[in-house]
């Protein structure tokens, strides 16, 4: 009887720890990670040892070219890191312990990116407008021109702002003003 609730406690913890992985795989969407590299560092996360690409691809049923191609991903995103283990040729990796780290690495780096290009995007096309303004002799087209370049403008110093606000998270400087929870 023993063995039979062992067995069926068993199954009731891999589901729990399985619901889980897929929470972090749907929340994973919210930075630009697609759902089966979110499970791939779920996997990782709850794994007591470090895993193989063979591993990972036995545990979650993908191919090998996705496992590597994932783990990749979440190496540049610091969430995953190489692993050693004495006598074990495979290259192995575990997850990156400390979320808060990575969401800072993983946030800097996906929102940096974006504000930088919506910076120079921004720039370019007050080039644009200025050129055309200067240019035409509708008075209406130059009036809304103008309007338009006080928006660029303003868009400007909102991702300058914004470009401040990522190095405060960058930097861990955030944790100044809103700690981390410890247990």
């Amino acid at each position: 009887m023993e063995s039979k609730n062992r067995s069926e406690e068993w199954l009731l913890y891999e589901e729990t720890i399985d619901q889980f992985i897929q929470m972090i795989a749907k929340n994973m969407g919210l930075y630009g990670i697609t759902p089966s590299i979110g499970r791939l560092y779920g996997k990782l996360y709850f794994s007591e040892e470090p895993m193989s690409l063979d591993d990972l691809r036995d545990a979650l049923k993908m191919s090998k070219t996705s496992m590597s191609t994932g783990v990749r991903a979440l190496a540049e995103m610091n969430m995953v890191e190489p692993a050693f283990r004495k006598g074990v040729r495979k290259d192995l990796y575990q997850s990156e312990e400390d979320w808060y780290q990575s969401f800072t690495s993983l946030f800097g780096n996906r929102w940096r990116h974006h504000t930088e290009q919506n910076i120079e995007e921004a720039a370019q096309a007050i080039l644009v407008l200025e050129e055309l303004a200067e240019q035409s002799t509708d008075q209406l087209l130059k009036t809304n021109i103008a309007l338009d370049i006080e928006r660029l403008q303003y868009a400007q110093n909102y991702y300058r702002w914004l470009m401040k606000f990522i190095e405060v998270i960058e930097s861990g400087e955030i944790f100044e003003y809103v700690p981390k929870e410890e247990e």
